[in-house]
């Protein structure tokens, strides 16, 4: 059944931003204008100050899309603006808010915002929750989370692991779990000899990809660990070389010091500049499979990616992946260490990737933004 048309807002990150989670917040704006709801995201004239940032820049170099209404006008230090924008939004009467929330430093403007918008007895909140325990933890989490969660009506979440994070905020709000939809807003697949051209990778090479920010829960010093047990172990596996295509977040002389270490510069194609909206399909559909060799994890985007490109995935048992990447149908689930990472990367190569292609196939199908947009308008 369609919903009745509702004017929607989606506050969180957008264009002039970059990055996963304003590429995610336009692609649902976009889904739910196709399905005949007034949809405008609101976004951050200021997301972080500059200290707190680790990449190079918090802004796109990419034009602004001209299909989805976005207005950057958020402060996320400025309390005054938060009053501001809560009472902006709070007059326009929206049927429906979607916040996304994925880091307790923004849980004080916010929550500010969303408790100025309640004051119309209208309009109703449903946050997407991608974390609510952060990967680093900082003082002040927790009740900054408390005080953002408190105006929220319901929760979307992506993983199980963030729905039973949440359960310790509240046990008395609507809370549904629905998968990550695929990041089918960056093309469709091409050739893998064209995507190599295009990034200068020799076509007779086998290669493995490790793709986004780079933090320390994403496990880069674990896959460097691999790659020096691959390289001892080469005879097993056809030529390969590891892809490493993503920005550092935060120290990048550890790393270089691990790969001299290891001696393993030989095996890398490092490419450590932010990758833009444009070019991410011809990281994708260059690799022969993707490795998430993450310490821990709630959702991952780089896994509704993989589906989307057809890209099989080892990935490691931790939080919502082996959930996302089913054992030897998507890809391949390992222990978060080097050695069975290794093992796995070795049985893939051995598998080989048509293997695991109708599945990838049949698979992608489950994972349709219409399930979100559903999700969420039945929430309240």
């Amino acid at each position: 059944m369609t919903a009745s048309p509702k004017n929607i807002i989606i506050i969180g990150p957008a264009h002039p931003l970059r990055g996963g989670l304003a590429s995610f917040n336009e692609r649902l704006a976009r889904q739910f204008i196709t399905e005949g709801h007034q949809t405008t995201i609101y976004t951050f004239s200021l997301q972080y100050p500059g200290f707190l940032f680790p990449g190079t820049t918090q802004y796109s170099s990419e034009p602004a899309p001209d299909d989805v209404k976005i207005n950057a006008c958020i402060n996320s230090v400025n309390p005054f603006n938060w009053i501001k924008i809560g009472n902006q939004i709070k007059n326009l009467h929206p049927d429906l808010i979607v916040v996304r929330y994925w880091l307790p430093f923004m849980g004080p403007c916010l929550g500010t915002i969303l408790r100025r918008v309640k004051k119309n007895r209208h309009t109703k909140i449903v946050c997407i929750a991608d974390n609510i325990i952060p990967h680093e933890k900082r003082i002040g989490d927790t009740a900054f989370t408390k005080f953002f969660i408190k105006p929220v009506d319901a929760f979307i979440t992506m993983s199980e692991k963030v729905l039973k994070d949440l359960k310790i905020f509240t046990n008395t709000k609507t809370a549904r779990q629905v998968a990550h939809p695929l990041y089918d807003n960056f093309g469709e697949r091409i050739d893998k000899t064209e995507a190599r051209n295009k990034l200068g990778i020799d076509k007779d090479l086998s290669i493995v990809l490790f793709f986004g920010f780079i933090r320390k829960y994403k496990g880069l010093d674990i896959l460097l660990d691999t790659i020096k047990i691959i390289k001892e172990q080469h005879a097993t596996i056809p030529p390969v070389k590891f892809l490493i295509a993503g920005e550092f977040y935060e120290d990048r002389a550890p790393y270089e010091k691990q790969i001299a270490a290891l001696g393993i510069e030989d095996m890398l194609i490092l490419k450590t500049d932010f990758i833009p909206d444009s070019e991410v399909k011809y990281y994708l559909c260059a690799a022969d499979m993707v490795v998430q060799p993450y310490r821990n994890a709630t959702q991952s985007g780089v896994t509704p990616l993989a589906y989307h490109f057809e890209v099989p995935m080892v990935v490691t048992d931790v939080g919502g992946l082996p959930a996302l990447v089913p054992d030897h149908k998507a890809g391949l689930v390992a222990e978060p260490n080097a050695k069975d990472i290794a093992e796995k990367i070795q049985t893939f190569f051995k598998l080989g990737t048509q293997y695991f292609v109708p599945f990838l196939k049949e698979e992608k199908k489950k994972y349709g933004w219409d399930r979100l947009t559903e999700t969420i308008l039945s929430s309240v």
